[in-house]
């Protein structure tokens, strides 16, 4: 069994070049877990010190993202292109990335913008993020920030038919990310696959060295906000659980309902948070004994 959802739909005009997404099936790819732990300890709660109306900000999960009631989507981005009209934009990213499809229908929305966009990467772009930078005329990396690049990342059980017929319906997706990687960069395809295969963590001046960013961006332009940092930290936690307990077998429905569930266990906050789960102080607790049920 694949953990499916609708996708959305390739987006007519798009530039060449526009990666592919799915088109007889329906799937959602995450983010691992070992990256949503790197997100929380690197770059959480970095925003830009300043903004203009004809900016675009990504700090949040790619894909609508039921933990903090957020998530840049597809549909989102394109409302905030039609907003700016027909000028350069700036993409701001921090983002430890989600549903990779999702990433790429954003990749495709912003190829389509007729005038230049600068992507500016202020504390992490990994994953699905990373492909959405990829659609920059120009990317700018903070010397503190990271570009991660890795194969794209689902969860599916079943005998191993079924994970064959899945690695080979997923192939096609990760030659189109060596593809798009590589052209930014001008890296051997090859050297590109074998960092994916690594799941690479490019610091700022590596991806600057590498060709897959022309610029670092001045310390001055980026600052930590602590409020964002913890709530984007305490956010992670759950996400990080959720994709546990699906990892175990259980469907994203099940899991969220269990994580909730907890909440009413004894010393749980009675106070209901803003968003699900978030803020609770006793909850980190709890979720850490069901953790340990769950990787027995």
């Amino acid at each position: 069994m694949i953990q499916l959802r609708n996708m959305p739909r390739v987006f007519a005009g798009a530039r060449p070049g526009a990666l592919p997404l799915p088109a007889d099936k329906k799937l959602q790819a995450f983010t691992p877990a070992s990256v949503l732990d790197r997100y929380g300890d690197m770059a959480a709660g970095v925003r830009a010190v300043s903004t203009g109306d004809n900016v675009i900000t990504m700090f949040d999960s790619i894909g609508e993202d039921y933990w903090s009631g957020g998530g840049i989507t597809a549909k989102k981005v394109s409302a905030q292109l039609r907003a700016i009209g027909d000028r350069d934009v700036e993409v701001h990213i921090n983002s430890y990335g989600g549903d990779m499809f999702e990433g790429i229908a954003i990749y495709n929305v912003l190829r389509e913008h007729p005038q230049n966009i600068t992507v500016k990467i202020m504390g992490m772009a990994a994953s699905a993020a990373s492909v959405i930078a990829m659609a920059g005329d120009r990317l700018e990396i903070g010397a503190a920030s990271f570009l991660m690049i890795h194969n794209c990342w689902v969860v599916a059980v079943g005998n191993r038919h079924d994970m064959a017929e899945t690695a080979a319906w997923l192939a096609p997706f990760d030659q189109a990310m060596v593809d798009v990687y590589a052209a930014r960069s001008g890296q051997d395809a090859a050297a590109i696959a074998n960092w994916m295969d690594a799941e690479t963590f490019m610091s700022g001046s590596i991806a600057v060295e590498r060709g897959f960013a022309e610029a670092l961006l001045p310390a001055d332009q980026l600052a930590v906000d602590e409020d964002a940092k913890a709530q984007d930290k305490s956010v992670n936690d759950l996400r990080a659980m959720e994709l546990a307990l699906v990892a175990s077998g259980q469907t994203r429905s099940q899991a969220r309902a269990r994580i909730k569930n907890l909440k009413g266990t004894p010393g749980a906050a009675t106070e209901e948070p803003t968003t699900p789960g978030a803020g609770d102080p006793k909850l980190a607790e709890a979720l850490t004994g069901l953790l340990a049920t769950v990787t027995r």
